[in-house]
């Protein structure tokens, strides 16, 4: 009876190891811009998992499930396979520790599955593929492009409710995970730069291999996205900090063998005393403007005011005493609100008013700042971030200042940045 049963879980492990392999040449005949990704990606059988996932080295399955769910619908495990590629060509798991992990699950799942559905390949189309098409459609009209980041912050800045929530998962949901959530001692077998590189790569061959682009809208969109040059926003707030000198113990150079020989030879005498002043870079003055116009409401506004607060509060960025100016306009400046110590940024936080509310012009702010730093106003001016929708006339002539306009999420139909500006989006302002 052991020989009988070993005998049936052998065959089982064949059989889905032969529908996987023949569901990835399916797709590798199809989609020929996949090869490489495909390649990358080895197949694990683990018994027990219960269904399947993947770490972005291998692509991990249940025999039991495979077979279950390919009696039950054939073109399910090209849909598997094809669903957990796309999630590493987005390297949607390298994210995973970064996000409202609930949120980013079903936002990647959406994402991938629209791409299936706009390829029309019928080796991977479902009996539930009409029913993600009408939730689909209906998505749209809140996010113009389906691609996982624009979608997470859908649900991050509207929420969903626990309905709707459940709803989407039954629909959207083929993989765990799991095995994206990563430690401190996690070792990446195969890295996100690695990845980008595969995806960089199906980017340029996708243009070769397609020249009838019908159907794969989406997967461009998505390609686009993925390899979008993106900015730290912490690391940028580096470019705004000016040198200043503070009362402090400068351990760089104070030499502990001079000074604790002295002490040990001497009694009381230490040979050299520790340096009282030391240099830091520190935020001292910059601008914060903030479009008023109607389609940045005051709750987004907030947040990333609160956002750009914090990162200088975790990276120790104040002096005591600074020279910050949160500048309110839309088409004229509405507000000039002077801060010169935590207390006033905690106090703007708290009880500041947002005004304005019309058209936006950008060129009043630099206009405006310049007859600031001509005043006197500004010892040293580092420089001006500028948080808007990026509808608006942009300013013709660069300042002697660094300039950093930070969007809300990336819209094609907005005008390009200045070449002397740089250009962050802040997609995630939970």
């Amino acid at each position: 009876m052991a020989q009988i049963r070993e005998n049936e879980i052998a065959k089982q492990d064949a059989y889905a190891l032969e529908i996987l392999r023949l569901a990835r040449d399916v797709i590798s005949v199809r989609f020929r811009f996949f090869d490489v990704a495909i390649g990358r990606l080895k197949t694990t059988l683990k018994r027990g998992l219960g269904g399947v996932c993947t770490n972005g080295d291998e692509l991990f399955f249940d025999p039991v499930f495979v077979l279950r769910e390919y009696l039950d619908e054939p073109g399910c495990a090209v849909r598997i396979y094809l669903h957990m590629l796309l999630h590493c060509i987005f390297f949607h798991q390298f994210q995973y520790n970064k996000v409202n992990q609930a949120y980013w699950n079903l936002a990647t799942d959406i994402a991938v599955e629209n791409i299936i559905l706009d390829m029309e390949f019928p080796g991977a189309s479902l009996s539930r593929d009409s029913e993600e098409r009408d939730k689909l459609y209906r998505l749209k009209k809140r996010v113009n492009t389906l691609t996982a980041e624009k979608i997470y912050r859908e649900f991050v800045v509207n929420g969903l409710s626990y309905e709707y929530e459940q709803e989407l998962r039954r629909l959207f949901t083929v993989d765990s995970h799991n095995s994206w959530q990563q430690s401190e001692e996690t070792e990446l077998i195969i890295t996100e730069k690695e990845w980008k590189k595969i995806t960089e790569r199906i980017k340029t061959e996708l243009k070769a291999f397609s020249k009838d682009n019908k159907g794969q809208e989406s997967l461009e969109a998505g390609l686009k996205e993925a390899t979008r040059q993106h900015y730290n926003y912490r690391e940028l707030l580096e470019k705004f900090t000016v040198s200043g000198e503070e009362i402090t113990v400068n351990d760089d150079e104070f030499d502990y063998i001079y000074y604790t020989y002295g002490l040990a030879t001497y009694g009381n005498m230490p040979l050299i005393e520790p340096l009282e002043y030391r240099e830091n870079k520190k935020v001292r003055e910059f601008v914060i403007a903030i479009d008023t116009s109607a389609s940045c409401r005051g709750e987004i506004v907030k947040a990333f005011i609160q956002k750009t607060y914090e990162i200088l509060k975790e990276t120790e960025s104040f002096f005591r005493e600074i020279n910050v100016h949160i500048i309110q306009c839309d088409s004229e400046i509405q507000s000039d609100t002077v801060i010169k110590n935590e207390d006033d940024f905690q106090y703007f936080l708290k009880h500041g008013k947002l005004t304005g509310f019309g058209g936006t012009d950008f060129r009043p702010v630099f206009e405006y700042v310049d007859e600031l730093i001509l005043k006197g106003e500004f010892e040293n001016l580092k420089g001006l971030i500028y948080f808007t929708d990026g509808y608006g006339v942009y300013p013709e002539k660069m300042p002697q200042y660094d300039v950093i306009f930070a969007f809300l999420y990336e819209d094609d139909n907005r005008q390009p940045v200045p070449p002397w500006a740089i250009k962050v989006v802040l997609e995630d302002m939970s």
